[in-house]
């Protein structure tokens, strides 16, 4: 477009695109002019110029924004045991599963809701997906920072009385699990989600444990060992 209005910018050769070219770059850049400026008798020229110069701030200004909000908020890394076990705990039986905060920070009053997802027919005849909400023994720490063992009494008053891992793959059963906390580095808050389909739900299972005592800086946590499971 600077090629268009002829020779209108100083000391650039006439019809030479780089010169041209670098002339813009200053221009939209904000760089300040050196050898090349434009002409004070072009105004086509100098109305391009000022068209450039407004675009050039507003793309900096945007760009800026778009990086600070992509990097200035905060990712949760949090770990989920690849498979949830329902086995007997203090004589109930009991739905659990692993998390562990993979950051050296710590999230600040972490939140838990467990959903239990599933295929069912209404009364009338017509296929439904429902939504349940697992009630946990714990769903919130004022503090989570190393692992928690999730769990959720399987009751007379919980969806999963009765079930069996043969009714829970005909009904095409989900697990979702949705963590929320405060970054307390940022103090912003952070989310993380994850699904057990009914294939990861191991009956009749229960975890290794991953605590380790009595080492020479105190208790530890095994992590290579926190998707272990064992039969019962």
């Amino acid at each position: 477009m600077y090629l268009a209005g002829g020779d209108c910018i100083e000391n650039a050769r006439h019809g030479y695109f780089w010169d041209a070219f670098f002339f813009s770059v200053q221009t939209m850049a904000s760089i300040g002019y050196g050898a090349m400026y434009p002409r004070l008798e072009c105004p086509y020229t100098n109305a391009l110029v000022t068209i450039e110069s407004i675009t050039g701030l507003m793309v900096l200004t945007i760009a800026t924004g778009l990086m600070f909000a992509r990097f200035s908020n905060p990712t949760a890394k949090v770990l989920f045991s690849k498979v949830a076990v329902i086995a007997l705990h203090n004589g109930i039986t009991t739905l659990m599963f692993r998390t562990a905060n993979q950051r050296h920070n710590q999230i600040v009053s972490a939140d838990l809701k467990v959903t239990l997802i599933r295929n069912e027919m209404s009364l009338e005849g017509e296929f439904m997906r429902r939504f349940y909400d697992l009630k946990l023994v714990r769903s919130q720490s004022p503090i989570f920072a190393l692992s928690w063992t999730v769990m959720h009494q399987i009751d007379e008053n919980s969806p999963l009385y009765g079930a069996t891992s043969e009714s829970l793959a005909e009904t095409e059963t989900e697990i979702a699990i949705v963590l929320t906390g405060i970054d307390d580095t940022v103090s912003q808050p952070i989310h993380a989600r994850h699904f057990y389909l009914a294939d990861e739900l191991l009956w009749n299972h229960r975890f290794v444990d991953i605590l380790v005592r009595n080492t020479e800086e105190g208790d530890a946590i095994d992590y290579t060992k926190f998707h272990d499971v064992r039969e019962i």
